[in-house]
């Protein structure tokens, strides 16, 4: 059997390569940040046309910099960091299409499980957690990403959903408190301090999927099938099977 990660450890690692790499991190969050804004604001106002394609641009800015993100935590497993931020870049523009494939699906079926019952919702998002990571750094073919980060989750499941919901909470609460605080100073405030939010905590959630990608690799580096099929259920910390 493989063994268990280290939620603690995951998540200080993330926060240590944050504050390490943040003259790389911040500037690349932020353009993303503008872009993302920007073009949602054309969303809403903009006819079909061109709601379309600001769709199309604030994706593809936020799914190269989760690539990037990927790659410098990869670049900085020998304890620093060799590339600069345009190969980093670079890096992910050959599997930008694949990322922006597996992330729909994921995402499309991960809302079907929470309309339906929120849990099979919870159990797709841990399943399918470190999916990006595969894209970027195995590069398999169609959506075998989602497939191959189930086969790493599986036997961790209780560890990797810890990692997603404590740092989602921790995000949660920061903004939050952080605009109530802000929005007491006046509106121009708030809106300057969300936008600071924003580009503070856009990272973070790719952070981790890199971290926790790594860690889970090595919990299954040496493993061997269990001798009996388990039932149904989160037997050793894991999750059932799902559909690819």
């Amino acid at each position: 059997m493989n063994s268990s990660i280290d939620v603690g450890e995951i998540i200080r690692r993330t926060f240590q390569i944050y504050v390490d790499q943040a003259p790389v991190l911040m500037p690349a969050a932020a353009v993303v940040f503008v872009i993302s804004s920007v073009f949602g604001v054309l969303l809403i106002a903009a006819s079909t046309g061109l709601a379309f394609i600001a769709l199309i641009v604030s994706l593809v800015a936020t799914t190269l910099f989760t690539g990037m993100v990927v790659e410098l935590v990869s670049d900085v497993q020998d304890g620093k960091r060799d590339a600069s931020a345009g190969q980093l870049l670079r890096a992910v523009t050959p599997v930008l299409g694949k990322l922006i494939l597996v992330g729909i699906v994921a995402g499309i079926g991960i809302l079907i499980g929470f309309i339906l019952i929120v849990i099979p919702g919870l159990i797709l998002a841990t399943l399918w957690s470190v999916a990006a990571p595969v894209v970027v750094l195995e590069r398999p073919n169609g959506l075998r990403a989602l497939g191959r980060s189930r086969e790493l989750v599986r036997g961790n499941g209780w560890n990797a959903f810890a990692v997603i919901l404590l740092l989602v909470i921790f995000v949660g609460l920061l903004g939050s408190g952080i605009e109530l605080a802000a929005d007491a100073a006046g509106t121009a405030v708030g809106l300057v301090v969300r936008v600071i939010v924003g580009i503070l905590t856009a990272p973070i959630s790719a952070l981790a999927a890199a971290v926790l990608y790594f860690d889970l690799r090595k919990a299954h580096a040496g493993a061997t099938p269990p001798e009996e099929p388990q039932l149904p259920g989160f037997q050793t910390g894991g999750f059932p099977p799902a559909a690819e």
